[in-house]
């Protein structure tokens, strides 16, 4: 909500207030003011000039040559490109010297051969955004009054010596998204009582609105008010510049007289207005319905709108003519032929409208403020004044009454609080004469019977309902910093870790170890991304109302999310890259899909680039799966999983590398992955070789319940013995262990993977593996006996599983 500093003074004596003061102060009352700005600032050196002669460029087509009165003795020359410049007028000019937006200096100079002392502007050059600027000056210069006097500041006749103050509002004030309950908070906070000078409404009592149209609704659940006015003989044309400026500042483009007073309306009251044209109603009757399944309507921006049951839409009795709430129909818009207009005051659904809205992707201040609540105390008398303003600048005769189809009722609202209750809430010992003069200068009615309150809420501020809402605005008023300042008390009790919490602790200290970095990336991304590297299958869950399609799908994985930071280092020369991310993802079965998401903790790894750097004595070496695999085995390892995991080459992840993947496995439960980023992929997200691993967390933290048993060194001596095998190239390094260990006996204490061999005098499809075998006897000391049964039935084993050949 963007307020006008000058039109507030209007209401209220600011004189010896600030507007940055005035924002200081709002913050302090609960309502945050994002900034103040005032739109001349940085500008300088412009003024009005008054155009006495313009002749086209003789070297160009496009240029004219102008004669500008600039309040000095002689004429100034400027050269002028805009299409609309001619004799006459009055315009803005900034002088040599001067400072237009972007702190853009403007010199003397030449164009095509002739002097140009200066510039005429544009508001687009002052600083005015392309879509609030009347479409008549869009594409060219603009014009002052006739009025204005030549050679003086520009800033106070287009009121940009305003302070314009930014509120953030939040959902529960939606009270302040009008001046008057920005007055009524500002009021309240400098102990006065706003003063609104709304333009009277003077009525034409031979005739009746409801001579002129015949209102209907349909339902008063979707519609709980609704009433038509009629104003008559109206003359549409620019809207008074003061108007014009007010609605500029608070973001809006002017239209015409009888537009700008609507919306000026909405800024004044926070009531949605709309105007039809009367005549192109094309009947005397107003119905307000559901739309019907086929039907269509094309809307003020132009576009065919299909209709449904969903949307509430205004009609003439047969066809809509107004989308309810959200935006009105192209066929019923206020033109320059208009003469007579109907105007509409209503309240709508909320939820209904902000469907609605949603559906069209429609997003209007008519359609936030029906969505976020309105005044429903003042919805006729925001029509009167309206009705009132478009007679006296459009010259037109209201027609006395109005058409209703349908009126709210409004229940008074009465909630009652203690001083003592408020004392306690606040931790301060406020009195009643305190608490009243808060009340009073809230303007809420109060009663006090014994210390209990009373209080009759106004409809302006219908957020307020129960005891702690009136206490907050004691709170806020007496001034949340001159609350007291206590410390807590009462006993606390130490904070602990849960044994889950201990472990993701733990690996990630094991991960930093071995080099990594953190990283935390969007629970959000697109759809694409989210259904990369699943671990299960799932179907999406998307955003009902997302910020943008690259933040519209909660992840399903971790490892898209850091190929975007790999991405991002590489862009920027950083291709030495290893991180980690432990985090959520979210998967939905497909028979749950209006259910909740299913929250999982994963942990997933990228690396890229090299894992030792080139120096004078040190080749570099680049990572590879093995360097990821090692990283996780560390980890395994120190968390005491590392007999129950194990490896299995996989070519079933469509985003990894079909050689050089592998699912990982707790027992016989697979927990995750491990491999190359497949080349395609790598290309997609423009990185180079990269190397990922993907665990699921909960499973690591259910395994990891067992307790550390701690045996003494054995006094007797290890013994180790070696084997070369000779087997087919497509056996792994797992089955062949695995095998060994089974068949080993007790006493085998490790095994130990130490030569592979592919080359010469070996056969393409053979590779020769040798491992160490390690055996030791906490009792006794092992003879070569035992050594040798054991491996004679290791040897065995390994020829009738794999064929293998005894080197």
């Amino acid at each position: 909500m963007l307020v006008s500093y000058k039109w507030l003074s209007e209401y209220l004596d600011l004189s010896k207030i600030s507007a940055k003061e005035l924002s200081d102060q709002m913050s302090l009352t609960g309502i945050e003011v994002e900034g103040v700005e005032v739109p001349q600032e940085g500008l300088k050196k412009i003024v009005v000039g008054e155009v006495k002669e313009c002749i086209p460029h003789p070297d160009s087509d496009h240029l004219s040559i102008c004669q500008v009165d600039i309040g000095e003795e002689e004429l100034s020359q400027i050269v002028c490109g805009a299409p609309n410049v001619k004799a006459g007028i009055k315009v803005i000019v900034a002088l040599p010297g001067s400072r237009i937006t972007g702190n853009q200096k403007i010199k003397k100079g030449k164009m095509r051969g002739e002097v140009s002392n200066g510039m005429i502007c544009s508001l687009q050059e002052l600083g005015y955004s392309d879509n609030v600027i009347p479409k008549a000056y869009a594409d060219g210069i603009y014009y002052m009054p006739q009025d204005a006097v030549n050679g003086s500041d520009v800033f106070s006749y287009l009121d940009m010596d305003d302070s314009i103050i930014e509120l953030s509002i939040t959902p529960n004030r939606a009270d302040a998204l009008s001046m008057r309950g920005v007055a009524y908070e500002v009021g309240a906070i400098y102990r006065q009582t706003p003063t609104f000078n709304d333009e009277p409404l003077k009525e034409d009592s031979t005739e009746s609105a409801s001579d002129y149209i015949d209102v209907e609704v349909k339902d008063t659940t979707d519609t709980p008010a609704y009433q038509i006015r009629i104003i008559k003989d109206v003359t549409i044309a620019e809207s008074p510049l003061w108007l014009q400026n007010r609605l500029m500042n608070e973001g809006i483009r002017p239209i015409n007289n009888v537009v700008d007073v609507t919306n000026y309306i909405l800024l004044l009251f926070g009531q949605p207005l709309h105007a039809f044209d009367y005549d192109k109603l094309a009947s005397k009757k107003i119905l307000v319905r559901r739309g019907n399944a086929g039907e269509e309507l094309v809307t003020l921006d132009g576009e065919k709108r299909e209709l449904s049951n969903e949307n509430i839409v205004i009609t003439n009795g047969k066809s809509p003519v107004a989308l309810a709430g959200v935006m009105g129909g192209a066929d019923s818009e206020i033109t320059d032929g208009t003469t007579t207009v109907a105007l509409e005051a209503a309240l709508f659904d909320a939820v209904s409208i902000r469907k609605t809205s949603k559906e069209f992707n429609l997003r209007s201040e008519s359609s936030s403020r029906f969505e976020k609540g309105i005044n429903q105390a003042t919805i006729g008398q925001a029509g009167d004044v309206a009705a009132a303003m478009i007679a006296k600048l459009a010259g037109g005769t209201v027609v006395s009454g109005t058409a209703v189809g349908s009126e709210v009722k409004l229940d008074e609202i009465t909630v009652s609080v203690t001083l003592s209750r408020i004392n306690k809430y606040l931790g301060t010992s406020l009195d009643l004469a305190t608490v009243n003069e808060i009340f009073e200068t809230l303007g809420f009615e109060y009663t006090v019977d014994d210390e209990t309150y009373g209080v009759t809420v106004p409809p302006r501020r219908w957020d307020i309902t129960i005891e702690a809402d009136l206490i907050e605005e004691v709170a806020r008023i007496y001034g949340y910093d001159n609350l007291p300042s206590t410390l807590p008390k009462g006993e606390t009790v130490a904070g602990s870790l849960t044994s889950g919490q201990q472990l993701v602790r733990k690996i990630k200290g094991l991960l930093e170890g071995c080099g990594l970095s953190e990283a935390i990336s969007y629970a959000l991304t697109t759809e694409n991304k989210s259904s990369q590297f699943m671990m299960r299958k799932s179907q999406p869950t998307r955003l009902q109302w997302p910020m943008s399609e690259e933040r519209s799908v909660l992840r399903m994985n971790l490892v898209s999310g850091l190929l975007d930071d790999v991405a991002y280092n590489t862009a920027r020369k950083n291709t030495n890259i290893g991180l980690y991310e432990i985090g959520r993802v979210f998967y939905r079965n497909e028979e749950e899909a209006q259910e909740l998401p299913y929250e999982e903790n994963h942990l997933a790894v990228a690396l890229s680039g090299n894992q030792t750097v080139k120096d004078w004595q040190t080749k570099e070496v680049p990572v590879d799966f093995y360097t990821i695999k090692g990283m996780l085995e560390v980890m395994f390892d120190s968390i005491g999983l590392a007999d129950s995991i194990s490896y299995e080459a996989v070519d079933d992840y469509a985003e990894l590398h079909p050689g050089r993947t592998a699912k990982v496995k707790l027992n016989e439960t697979v927990i995750g992955f491990i491999g190359q980023v497949h080349p395609s992929i790598a290309k997609e997200y423009d990185i180079p070789e990269t190397y990922v691993a993907e665990l699921n967390v909960k499973a690591l933290v259910e395994a990891n319940t067992h307790s550390f048993v701690y045996q003494p060194v054995t006094k007797f001596p290890a013994i180790s013995r070696d084997i070369a095998l000779l087997v087919d190239e497509t056996v792994t390094n797992q089955e062949l262990v695995e095998v060994i260990t089974e068949n080993a006996g007790k006493y085998l204490q490790s095994v130990h993977l130490f030569d592979v061999y592919q080359g010469a005098n070996i056969a393409d499809d053979k590779k020769s593996m040798a491992y160490s075998l390690t055996f030791v006897n906490a009792e006794a000391t092992l003879v070569d006996e035992e050594i040798n049964k054991s491996l004679a039935k290791v040897e065995k084993a390994l020829i009738e599983a794999f064929n293998v050949t005894i080197r």
